[in-house]
């Protein structure tokens, strides 16, 4: 695996991150308080599937791209 792959991919993620919240920061304030009433496992569950999803979706544009 290339560093430049992994760089450029956390580069993308900062952007889309950022994007979200200059074009809707009240959307991402009401988001951040839903998930502060959010059962810890289920904040957890969703970390842990979001991340799963990264890798596969990762893998496939390294292995497959």
């Amino acid at each position: 695996m290339s560093w430049q792959v992994l760089l450029a991919a956390v580069g993308l993620w900062f952007a889309l991150e950022g994007l979200l919240y200059a074009i809707a920061p009240e959307t991402m304030r009401r988001m951040g308080e839903w998930l502060s009433r959010m059962p810890l496992e289920a904040v957890r569950s969703g970390g842990i599937w979001s991340a799963i999803l990264g890798l596969i979706l990762f893998y496939c544009a390294v292995r497959f791209g």
